[in-house]
């Protein structure tokens, strides 16, 4: 049976998860979300051509609650890249599978999804998954319980012959006898998968089936911030029946990881995150690229008012809910007027206040610290008629460590006339924690018009 946390948790953690026994999720779980810390750290290990390993040196990962190093992670170095790089070239441009190679991998795929799926439906094993998520990238429990949640369903969507539909081709006859024209669904090969930390196995799991559902050898790695929960989905799919060796996992630093990713001969590459690794991998790796870069959303409220409360619960949510590290946070909020009459700007206050620490409605900000957020705000208050609506204040009484960033839910009232060439850059930043922008939006206003 998985135990309690040990004395070195920090109180948010011993809230979260000390006061639960969790039933042992499986023989392939490595850690213990419960008792995860400082006293009881977890350890992350590589996979190569179906072999679990370490490396000569490893780097520790402070816990995003209280500082304490709670997770050691192969450090791979460039002399060890050779089994990933040897791996990867051994895969020809045909795959694993294809239409007219292997062709019952498809069904075996379809099969492993069906398991899997029903291994996630155990309350156990989706319970073990959400509170390791919460452990590297604290979120609300229902959060991290929807990324299972979503995984599943697309697990379940792809189950029996749906993998090998997915594979559909046509042919279309030709303009003379014995003439036709065939198209299949092709797989690349050896391809490469990178994620961010935000959402530690939504994303990861997702992609990398899709590579897997079509015939690819895949080479798996996300930020090492959260990489050990994408670790523990790649050992639940070797539970259920996928063979060991087609997914590679590599943790370790970019720079490293980008050399296997080169010598590898990936024949494409799937990546998600910031505009500056994306632009960098598209020169390394000479194009061949799938990217899905950062996002900056806008919500307009126009002049028409109704369901006061469901719109403030919405706007709450689409803000600061996971502390406003999506891609689809709302980074600039334009409320008609007719709305701030309504009384909305104190419903939002009243919503974002209450968030707090004890459930993780906020949390860590794990990739701006909190000086460099409260300048940013700073700076965007600083515009003239600008005002800091709630928020803009570190938050209290917390340990979470000083690499990460910790402020309240924020938003910055800024006149829409006051949004001009000089601080179009500032305002249009996208801060990737519980921040927001609110122009007003007027019925005359001539971006609307």
């Amino acid at each position: 049976m998985l135990g309690r946390v040990g004395r070195a948790v920090s109180p948010v953690a011993c809230r979260l998860f000390g006061n639960t026994t969790l039933r042992c999720a499986g023989s392939w779980a490595t850690v213990d979300p419960s008792t995860l810390s400082g006293s009881t750290p977890g350890k992350a290990y590589n996979c190569v051509d179906g072999e679990w390993s370490r490396t000569a040196k490893d780097q520790t990962i402070p816990d995003p609650l209280n500082g304490e190093p709670f997770i050691s992670y192969p450090d791979i170095t460039e002399d060890e890249t050779a089994p990933f790089i040897e791996s990867l070239r051994a895969i020809p441009k045909t795959g694993m599978h294809n239409p007219l190679k292997n062709p019952e991998r498809y069904l075996m795929y379809g099969a492993i999804s069906a398991r899997i799926a029903e291994e996630m439906r155990k309350p156990e094993v989706a319970d073990f998954f959400a509170r390791l998520i919460q452990r590297v990238a604290p979120k609300h429990y229902a959060q991290a319980m929807a990324e299972v949640t979503v995984t599943r369903l697309f697990l379940e969507n792809f189950s029996g012959d749906q993998v090998r539909f997915l594979a559909r081709s046509f042919g279309v006859p030709g303009d003379h006898p014995g003439q036709q024209s065939n198209g299949y669904r092709w797989p690349f090969g050896p391809v490469g998968l990178i994620t961010p930390f935000n959402f530690p196995l939504e994303i990861p799991a997702l992609q990398l089936m899709g590579a897997l559902y079509m015939g690819n050898k895949p080479i798996v790695h996300v930020d090492r911030r959260v990489s050990i929960v994408a670790e523990h989905f790649v050992r639940l799919l070797q539970h259920c029946g996928m063979p060991a060796s087609d997914v590679d996992y590599v943790h370790g630093n970019g720079r490293v990881v980008n050399k296997i990713f080169r010598e590898g001969n990936l024949r494409s590459t799937l990546f998600t995150g910031s505009q500056a690794v994306a632009e960098q991998l598209v020169v390394d790796l000479k194009g061949k690229v799938f990217l899905e870069d950062a996002g900056f959303d806008w919500k307009i409220l126009g002049p028409d008012v109704s369901n006061e409360a469901y719109v403030a619960w919405q706007c709450d949510q689409d803000a600061y809910a996971c502390t406003g590290q999506k891609c689809s946070a709302t980074s600039l909020l334009f409320m008609h007027k007719n709305w701030a009459n309504a009384g909305l700007e104190k419903m939002l206050k009243k919503r974002a206040m209450s968030r707090t620490m004890e459930d993780l409605t906020v949390g860590p900000v794990l990739s701006w610290t909190t000086h460099r957020m409260l300048d940013h705000v700073s700076k965007v208050a600083a515009i003239p008629g600008a005002r800091v609506m709630w928020g803009g204040e570190p938050l209290k009484g917390h340990s979470i460590p000083e690499v990460y960033g910790a402020m309240q839910p924020t938003a910055v009232f800024v006149p829409l006339d006051q949004i001009n060439d000089s601080n179009w850059d500032l305002v249009n930043t996208e801060l990737f924690g519980p921040f927001q922008a609110c122009p007003p939006r007027n019925t005359d206003c001539h971006l609307f018009s």
